[in-house]
């Protein structure tokens, strides 16, 4: 089988980190080896994502720069898995987009899943759902994936999938988890966790190594609790997006009840 290739940037597309950490994670369980490395020179603000200093085993100091790395695993079945970590240049995204793809063509990937993580009104209590999406039609028929109907500021997930598919020809789809926004700047375990498990799901695999980070989300939601619980407004936000959330998984909602939900949160919070 040709390989597949999955992809995430940290910044605006990475929100509580959940989708590099869950690229990330499939690159360790599958012992990626970096075979390629975009570096930061002719893409990134250095003064906005700036190099780490770090010692290594030897006790040496290291200067780590903000590269973006192409890997390759191994899968059980020995299909290879292509894992591209980064984070979002700030400058010449679409020469970004046409080095990246050498390095994708070089290795005959055939199709790219691009990971991100939003902040959204989600309560932290009820599952994170991954959306699908894509412009390829054959993905859409496969998996089920939708085209995206978003319009407004795009990040370097939405332009590199556009312009793989529609300029260079190669499938593309983009899998998208919502996170709880009044829990922003802490990474989200649970986030990662629904990102891995669609991701092996959509691979046709099990999802590895995942008995840690199942006791991660457990503990990052009871900790979200106890926030919760000890600041009465925010209590009360989280029990309306947790009424909005199930009237919008019950079995009989319609379009209309929906609705009538979503104007009752509308006038809850005075707009």
């Amino acid at each position: 089988m040709v390989p597949t290739a999955i992809a995430a940037f940290g910044g605006w597309n990475d929100a509580g980190s959940a989708a590099t950490d869950a690229v990330r994670h499939f690159a360790d369980a599958f012992g990626a080896e970096t075979v390629a490395a975009i570096p930061p020179d002719d893409y990134c603000d250095l003064q906005v994502t700036r190099p780490v200093i770090r010692w290594d085993s030897a006790h040496e100091r290291q200067i780590v720069w903000p590269s973006t790395d192409v890997m390759v695993a191994h899968l059980p079945d020995e299909t290879e898995l292509i894992t591209v970590l980064g984070i979002e240049p700030s400058f010449r995204w679409l020469n970004f987009v046409d080095e990246l793809l050498i390095h994708l063509q070089d290795l005959e990937v055939d199709r790219l899943w691009l990971i991100g993580a939003l902040l959204a009104d989600v309560p932290h209590t009820r599952p994170f759902k991954v959306q699908l999406t894509s412009e390829t039609p054959a993905l859409c028929a496969e998996f089920g994936a939708e085209p995206s109907s978003y319009e407004g500021p795009a990040g370097i997930v939405s332009v590199l999938g556009h312009e793989v598919w529609t300029t260079h020809g190669v499938p593309t789809g983009a899998l998208w988890v919502p996170v709880s926004h009044y829990v922003p700047n802490s990474p989200s375990p649970k986030a990662q966790l629904a990102l891995i498990t669609k991701m092996a799901e959509l691979l046709g695999i099990e999802a590895p190594d995942t008995a840690q980070l199942d006791d991660d989300a457990a503990t990052w939601t009871a900790g979200v609790d106890r926030l919760a619980a000890s600041d009465p407004e925010i209590a009360g936000y989280v029990a309306n997006l947790e009424a909005a959330s199930d009237a919008l998984d019950a079995p009989s909602s319609s379009g209309e009840a929906i609705a009538k939900e979503f104007e009752r949160y509308l006038r809850r919070h005075g707009s």
